[in-house]
């Protein structure tokens, strides 16, 4: 495995716990989404924005929500469509 790649083993129920506490850290500290099916599909051109803004209205205002909400208006603003 390359850089940005990290092996979590989780076979026990502490390794678990260390293996989420490692996620989450890592993204409130990066402000980066891990496993985001929806990015990954429209990062891959299989929705549209239109579709990622319809995904982000339907998380609402959770964080999962906020992040496709900021990915769709990033790519507004930088006046490119999917």
């Amino acid at each position: 495995m390359g850089r940005g790649y990290a092996w979590l083993d989780t076979g026990t129920h502490g390794s678990l716990l260390d293996a989420g506490n490692f996620v989450r850290t890592l993204e409130e500290r990066q402000g980066l989404q891990t496993g985001s099916p929806d990015e990954i599909a429209w990062r891959q051109g299989w929705i549209s924005t239109a579709d990622l803004q319809a995904r982000a209205r339907l998380f609402g205002k959770n964080s999962y929500g906020r992040t496709l909400n900021s990915l769709a208006s990033d790519q507004e603003t930088q006046g490119t469509t999917r």
